[in-house]
């Protein structure tokens, strides 16, 4: 039976984080056998403390810094034993039930990586903040034009890929500029790619929302990089 390395980087998730394992392990998956790791990126609010009590259940690795998304995500991927993997963040804001939509088309080597696009579903709409939306269409654009690619959704969290896929690129990123990275590696390759519409339930900052201004000039210096650069 095929299998499917679900990868959840935590980072100061304790009010939500066994909401989205529930959710996670109630999903369908396209019916393959789930493999969850969690990587906890140096969490200080008590989000170490619920995954204690699960340690004879998943999969969980630990950073003693935090070193952000990026790294999180490449610590998993070393340890994934899945013939897929996916990402899911440990917030409420993607739908665990949408992987179902997006892993056939892997099954059925449709596609090598497929991307859940927020801005292919229009009832997202209102669940944007502007200028989170503005930036993201941004920075999307700027990935089609220096790529010659037409995706609309380069930073959306909800990516699968068939494992041998992600375990080829050399993830350099530690932050979230794992997503202009994985994106600007991939259409370099040349991999088949689809994208399909999928749910959203964006935060605002004081609801949790971790990315910034900051983070959004270092997405546009990683996409000008790498378009050069391995």
């Amino acid at each position: 039976m095929k299998k499917v390395s679900i990868i959840i980087p935590v980072f100061n998730e304790s009010d939500t984080f066994k909401n989205i394992l529930e959710r996670v392990e109630n999903a369908k998956f396209s019916g393959l056998e789930k493999e969850i790791i969690i990587v906890d990126d140096c969490s200080k609010d008590g989000t170490i403390e619920i995954l204690k009590t699960l340690e004879n259940r998943y999969k969980i690795l630990y950073h003693e810094k935090n070193y952000g998304k990026g790294a999180a995500i490449r610590t998993a991927v070393k340890e994934a034993s899945g013939d897929y993997i996916v990402i899911q963040d440990a917030d409420l804001e993607y739908a665990p039930e949408d992987y179902d939509l997006l892993l056939p088309f892997l099954i059925n080597d449709e596609a090598d990586v497929v991307y859940g696009s927020r801005f292919l579903n229009d009832n997202n709409s209102k669940n944007f903040i502007l200028k989170n939306k503005i930036a993201n269409l941004f920075l999307t654009m700027l990935t089609n034009i220096l790529y010659g690619a037409s995706i609309t959704d380069m930073e959306t969290c909800y990516k699968a890929f068939k494992a041998d896929i992600i375990k080829s690129i050399n993830i350099k990123s530690n932050r979230f500029d794992f997503e202009p990275e994985i994106t600007a590696k991939l259409m370099k390759k040349k991999i088949r790619l689809k994208e399909l519409p999928i749910s959203y339930f964006g935060r605002a900052h004081h609801e949790g929302k971790k990315i910034n201004w900051k983070d959004g000039l270092c997405a546009i210096i990683t996409l000008i990089k790498y378009r050069f650069v391995d």
